[in-house]
């Protein structure tokens, strides 16, 4: 009786991290594209530019992708543009 209480415990406790990491990955995801939305309407950029945008800002901040896509939700920090570079040819 005491190993299948010990098993079903530790069944448990894994099915409980797996949700809880599967909750952040899902709350993390929701900040990531209402960072891609307010970026991509304030700066009047597509989506796909403004993910760009917020990946290289992340990057050159030495930060999560979503710790940068809080900051941007909740407007204690805002990207520019990044500039046109014209290519000759």
């Amino acid at each position: 009786m005491a190993t299948i209480g010990l098993l079903q415990h530790r069944a448990i406790h894994r099915r409980d991290m797996l949700t809880e990491q599967l909750q952040t990955a899902v709350n993390s995801r929701v900040l990531i594209e209402q960072a891609k939305g307010i970026l991509a309407e304030r700066l009047q950029v597509d989506v796909g530019h403004a993910f760009a945008l917020l990946r290289d800002g992340a990057r050159s901040r030495n930060r999560r992708l979503s710790e940068l896509s809080q900051a941007i939700v909740d407007g204690s920090e805002q990207l520019a543009p990044a500039p046109v570079t014209h290519r000759s040819g």
